[in-house]
């Protein structure tokens, strides 16, 4: 039995060519869409009990894409992410619930900056395949909103008119593919 049970739990790598990690912030008054193009994360998946399971996600901060090589630039600068000095935005899982269906919370450490905060990703579990070629893939989806002042990414300008520039609410949503 005990031998069962060691066995239940399978490691997967994320695959970045079928993933995406993106985010999107108000700006003045519209929205910037961005993403991240380099990261790397393990998924000890417990499919009998995924309460069992655990994730380890690692984001390169240089790796910012906003479409726009000058906004990316200050993203990176010490305003924002302060690329140089904390190169990787880290998440570890410490708790995952079942909801209901295919749902579950991912409680675990979120840290930007050097700042690590607790948060709740909602995620749904999308399913576990064979690709053509006889590799299991598994998938997973995720959606939430953090806010950046939480992990000291505090740089605005205010607006003659009143309010902001950039908004503190972020969005962020996950697509991952894990082979």
């Amino acid at each position: 039995m005990a031998k069962a049970l060691a066995t239940a739990v399978r490691t997967f790598q994320v695959d970045k060519a079928h993933s995406e990690v993106d985010f999107q912030v108000r700006h003045l008054i519209t929205k910037v869409r961005g993403r991240f193009t380099d990261y790397a994360g393990t998924i000890e998946f417990d499919q009998a009990d995924p309460s069992h399971s655990k994730v380890d996600f690692t984001i390169q901060a240089a790796s910012i894409d906003t479409a726009e090589p000058k906004r990316d630039e200050h993203l990176r600068s010490d305003d924002f992410f302060a690329a140089t000095t904390f190169p990787t935005l880290t998440f570890t899982s410490t708790k995952i619930t079942p909801m209901r269906g295919d749902l579950y919370d991912v409680e675990g450490d979120l840290t930007i900056r050097g700042i690590t905060k607790r948060v709740v990703l909602p995620v749904t579990h999308l399913g576990l395949a064979k690709d053509p070629w006889g590799n299991e893939k598994l998938a997973f989806e995720a959606e939430t909103t953090i806010d950046r002042k939480d992990f000291g990414l505090t740089w605005n300008a205010a607006l003659e008119t009143g309010g902001f520039l950039v908004g503190d609410e972020v969005k962020v949503s996950l697509q991952i593919q894990a082979a």
